[in-house]
């Protein structure tokens, strides 16, 4: 049920950004990232320590998956489903803070 109501907050125009509360390293062509509060390890695949390089700085989802499909050849539809995904991993495990505040 958190799933799904994250899933309808996680927008394309949506500001994910990594937590302070997280230290991480890139093992090649994969990551592992300890978060501080929980004390709890996470292991990712490539393309999750892709992403997670990427949202070092704040980045809009449409950021994200833009890069995303440029760097591996994917349906846009299933990759924006699996990012939502990871995002919501992500925010779950209080790796990520999101953000659906618009700035003019």
């Amino acid at each position: 049920m958190i799933a799904k109501q994250l899933e309808r907050t996680i927008l394309e125009s949506s500001v994910v950004v990594a937590s302070p509360d997280q230290i991480s390293s890139d093992l090649g062509d994969e990551a592992v990232i300890l978060n501080l509060k929980s004390g709890v390890y996470h292991g990712l695949n490539e393309v999750g320590a892709k992403v997670w390089a990427f949202i070092q700085q704040a980045k809009k989802v449409e950021e994200i998956l833009k890069m995303l499909l440029q760097e591996y050849d994917v349906d846009a539809e299933q990759c924006n489903n699996d990012l939502i995904a990871l995002l919501c991993n992500f925010s779950a495990a209080e790796l990520i803070s999101i953000s659906n505040e618009t700035t003019a």
